[in-house]
């Protein structure tokens, strides 16, 4: 999670932009900030990103361009 927020915003859109990339960088972003954070909402959340993740990785690519961290973060 970190490692992505210290990305450049350029960076971190083009993993968000490319479709694979864009749901492998979902996964592993989700699942460690739950690992390191607990709790059900960021369960709830990797969940989705899991089975959902190039969908919900386009949404997170115009909440970055926006606010420069990803939705529900």
């Amino acid at each position: 999670m970190t490692w992505f927020n210290k990305q450049s915003r350029l960076v971190q859109v083009l993993l968000l932009l490319i479709p694979v990339v864009n749901w492998i960088t979902e996964i592993v972003v989700r699942w460690s900030t739950f690992f390191k954070k607990g709790g059900i909402i960021r369960l709830i959340v990797c969940i989705v990103v899991t089975f959902l993740g190039i969908i919900v990785g386009w949404i997170d690519l115009i909440w970055v361009l926006i606010t420069k961290h990803l939705f529900l973060q």
